[in-house]
Order: structure tokens, then C-alpha cells, then sequence
């Protein structure tokens, strides 16, 4: 049954200012351990949010949510019926062909590896569009028969070449007795983009996919469908539908498969950053321990008049309970209201602490991403508090537990 008395005094005990002061100084440590520990572990979960989705979006930028590869040579750019079928996917707001090729553009006296993708820029533009990520030239560039390329700004840089500049590509070529024969034609520059992101940065061309077929036979290179969906997270769990759209032989990737080592380290980081954070709230919690130890040995009087008045032991370990649930749930909520607000103004934070300490925390030089982004997620926020909560109940059932087995004679024997 239910007895509101211990909880009364529980809280009573909170509120006391009779308390040694070694006593009091041990519950503020605590108090501030828990609201500093959960606040730094939503502030910094949040900036890990906020780093994943500005490393999918660059990753995104110029990547499809999903392609399917087709086998063998192909005489069009891809089929109509497979198309057909993939638009008709809940889902799916674009479809378009395209063509890869490995080569190696030389622009002397340096040369680079590369890939080369081939696609219809006015389809294109539906699926992964480079309009927004052009620095010079235009996409319209890109038109059939004008051998234009589009290249990464990291390219651009290491061939030291610019819009209108010529860049020979060199494409390796089975030839029918099995040697392998180079093809050599020469491309334009029609525009430099910058994703963001050194895999497209530095390594990709882009051009029309007529002149991609042309530079090689299509079995030499990939023919894929791109799709891309209203929403990128949508793709993992379209990949069935996609899958029985397609015929014998034709494979099918969406984009977390395609960089599952990206988000795999991301979740690894954010795991081990939570274990370790989660420690300050711990130590926070063992500090609730020593607290409610003191209290109960400063409480033996009060505990034996409790128990000569009828208390029964639980009604005295859930007295103990309660002050040490109050003091450390409300640090825990404490540490909520300070980590939602920093998490929310960290991009206001951080130019701050630069502009006082001097010191720049992504240079724009070094690092692609120069700012610290951060996304709150409500389903973080809501497992801290429930582990905090958690550990702060778990830290009370000793003291209360020695409190609970205190002798009443015993502790009235000198009074």
C-alpha cells in the first residue's frame, strides 16, 4: 500500500538546512555532476547529429539514393520497361541513366585517375542535381557531342586547369583478341562544382552520356539507373520493391550500402562518446552514494524515533530513497535545460570561444566543413535522461538499505 508519510519526509530532508556543511557541499557536487554530465552528453550527441546529416548531404549531393546496375552491354541508355517500373515505386521522384568509366586525365605535366560518369543533364538534375554545387562554368556545357567535362574543384586544382582549359582522358579498352588498348580523346572544361566531399571533389568527371558512349564500348563500362527518392531515408526500406522491379542479372544498391563505412565509424564514435560521457554521470551517482551515507549516519536519531512510532523498514529506505531521487532527478533536468540550450546555440557558442581564446576550430583550409553543426534528436535526449535516472535510483538502494536495517535501540542508546 501506498504511504505518502516517508516521501513527505524524504522531501522534508531535501529542503533541511541543518546539515553539516561537508554534507551540503557533497550534494551540490552531485547535483551539478548529473546536470553537467546529461548536458554534456546531449550537447555533444547533438553536434555528432549534426556532423551525420552534413556528411550525408555531401555524400548525397552528388550520389543517387539508390541505382541499378545493368549487365552486359547495353545498345540505349538503359531500359524504358525498368524505368517504368522503378517510377511507379512509392517513393521514387526520379530516374535517369548514366555511364562510368574509368580513366586517367593528363593535362601535362600531371596526371590523375579519375572517374568518369556519363548522364543526361536534364534528367540528371532530378536525380543528384549539380546546378547548385557549380563554382564556374554551366551545366549547360554538358551538351551531346561537345566532348565538355565537369570536373571537382580538387581536380581542377592538381591539373591546374580552369573552365575552357583542354584535359586529355585516357581510357583503358579490352579489345576483341584480349589486349588492352588505350582510347585517347581530348575534353573541355566546361565547369568546375565543389561538393564538399573529397570522393567527388577529387575524383570525378562529369559529361554527357553520349559522349561517355562514344569514348567506349558499353560493356566497358556501368550502365545504372540512378533513383533518387522524397526522402533519402526512404531508401533502405524501398530496396525490396526495387529489387523485385528489376530482372535476373541486374543488382541493386542504395546509398547506405554504397558508404556503410562512413555512418558505421559515425555509430561507433557516437557509442564510445556516450559510454565515456556517461561516466561523469556516474561518478555523479556514486557521489549521491557518499551523500546519503552521511545523511543516514547524521539521521540515526531521526530514524529510531521513526521506527519507535510504527515506521516499518521500508517505509525508512523509501524515505532515504526519495531525498536522494528528488536531489538527483533534479539534477538531471537541470543538466536537460542547459544541454537543449547549448545544443541549440552551439553555432552561436563556438565564435565566441574562438574570437576569446584565439583559435580557429576548423580551418577553412584544412577542413571541408568549417562550421559545427548540431541536430537535436528527441529519442537521445529521451535514453540520457531514462540512464540518468536510472543510475541515480540505483545509487540510493544502498544508503536507504543501511538506513532500513538501523536498530532503533541501538541508535537511541547514548541520546
Amino acid at each position: 500500500m501506498f504511504q505518502p508519510l516517508p516521501l513527505f519526509i524524504g522531501l522534508r530532508y531535501v529542503r533541511a538546512r541543518q546539515h553539516r556543511f561537508f554534507v551540503s557541499f557533497i550534494t551540490w557536487v552531485a547535483l551539478a555532476g548529473l546536470a553537467l554530465g546529461v548536458a554534456a552528453l546531449i550537447v555533444v550527441l547533438s553536434v555528432m547529429n549534426g556532423f551525420e546529416t552534413e556528411l550525408r548531404t555531401r555524400l548525397l549531393s552528388l550520389s543517387a539514393h539508390a541505382r541499378v546496375t545493368l549487365p552486359g552491354p547495353a545498345a540505349t541508355a538503359g531500359d524504358a520497361a525498368l524505368e517504368a517500373r522503378l517510377r511507379a515505386i512509392p517513393g521514387v521522384v526520379g530516374v535517369a541513366p548514366c555511364m562510368e568509366l574509368a580513366a586517367l586525365a593528363v593535362h601535362e605535366p600531371d596526371m590523375l585517375a579519375l572517374m568518369q560518369r556519363g548522364n543526361d543533364p536534364g534528367v540528371e538534375e532530378s536525380v543528384a542535381p549539380v546546378r547548385p554545387l557549380l563554382v564556374a562554368g554551366d551545366v549547360a556545357a554538358l551538351a551531346p557531342g561537345s566532348d565538355a567535362l565537369i570536373i571537382g574543384s580538387a581536380v581542377a586544382e592538381q591539373l591546374g586547369v580552369g573552365v575552357g582549359d583542354r584535359v586529355r582522358l585516357l581510357v583503358p579498352v579490352v579489345a576483341a583478341d584480349s589486349r588492352v588498348e588505350p582510347v585517347l580523346r581530348e575534353f573541355t572544361v566546361g565547369g568546375i562544382f565543389e561538393a564538399g566531399l573529397t570522393d567527388s571533389d577529387g575524383t570525378l568527371a562529369l559529361a554527357h552520356y553520349a559522349d561517355v558512349r562514344a569514348l567506349a564500348p558499353a560493356a566497358e563500362g556501368a550502365v545504372q539507373l540512378r533513383l533518387r527518392f522524397q526522402d533519402a531515408l526512404q531508401a533502405p526500406a524501398a530496396m525490396a520493391a526495387v529489387r523485385a522491379a528489376t530482372r535476373a542479372g541486374e543488382t541493386a544498391h542504395d546509398w547506405t550500402e554504397d558508404h556503410a563505412s562512413y555512418f558505421r565509424a559515425i555509430r561507433i564514435e557516437k557509442t564510445m562518446m556516450a559510454l565515456i560521457l556517461l561516466l561523469i554521470v556516474g561518478v555523479a551517482a556514486f557521489n549521491i552514494v557518499a551523500m546519503l551515507v552521511m545523511v543516514v549516519n547524521d539521521k540515526r536519531t531521526d530514524i529510531a524515533i521513526l521506527r519507535t512510532f510504527g515506521a516499518s523498514p521500508r517505509g525508512v529506505m523509501a524515505t532515504f530513497m526519495t531525498q536522494g531521487l528528488a536531489i538527483g532527478w533534479f539534477g538531471v533536468l537541470a543538466g536537460v535545460a542547459l544541454g537543449i540550450v547549448l545544443a541549440a546555440n552551439v553555432s552561436r557558442i563556438v565564435p565566441v570561444l574562438e574570437w576569446l581564446f584565439r583559435f580557429r576550430m576548423f580551418d577553412a583550409d584544412v577542413y571541408y566543413i568549417t562550421r559545427v553543426p548540431s541536430e537535436l534528436h528527441a529519442g537521445d535526449i529521451g535514453w540520457i535522461v531514462a540512464a540518468a535516472l536510472l543510475l541515480t535510483l540505483a545509487s540510493t538502494i544502498y544508503p536507504a538499505l543501511r538506513a532500513a536495517r538501523t536498530p532503533p535501540a541501538d541508535a537511541l542508546r547514548y541520546e
